[in-house]
């Protein structure tokens, strides 16, 4: 899976459909499930004595969207669009916007294996 931790994506599916960028906080099941803030919110009840809410009650919190729901948040092209990946000159493995060819980040250092001469 090409989203990562702490990128923008657009939820492309689902109650939470909508053009508003929201940030992941989780890759789950091998990049096939993403928590993203705010999306699939639900309640969960719990008893006195939890750790996250000692006097009980209901635990706002988010649960898991299939990976296939959301497209990546690219700052240039203003939209949700498909990522890749390719090698720049130097030989290091980057992730790129399909759309307008923009570099979003480094995967891998430099090899000169793949160093373009």
């Amino acid at each position: 899976m090409k989203i990562k931790r702490g990128d923008l994506v657009i939820v492309t599916a689902g109650d939470d459909k909508s053009n508003t960028p929201r940030p992941v906080q989780q890759v789950l099941a091998n990049g096939q499930k993403v928590v993203v803030e705010g999306v699939n919110l639900v309640y969960k009840h719990v008893k006195r004595g939890h750790p996250k809410s000692p006097q009980g009650g209901r635990l706002r919190m988010e649960k898991p969207i299939q990976s296939s729901n959301i497209k990546f948040f690219c700052g240039i092209c203003e939209a949700g669009v498909k990522l890749g990946y390719r090698y720049n000159e130097n030989g290091e493995k980057e992730r790129f916007c399909r759309k307008c060819s923009t570099t979003v980040s480094v995967v891998s250092p430099a090899r000169e294996k793949f160093a373009k001469s």
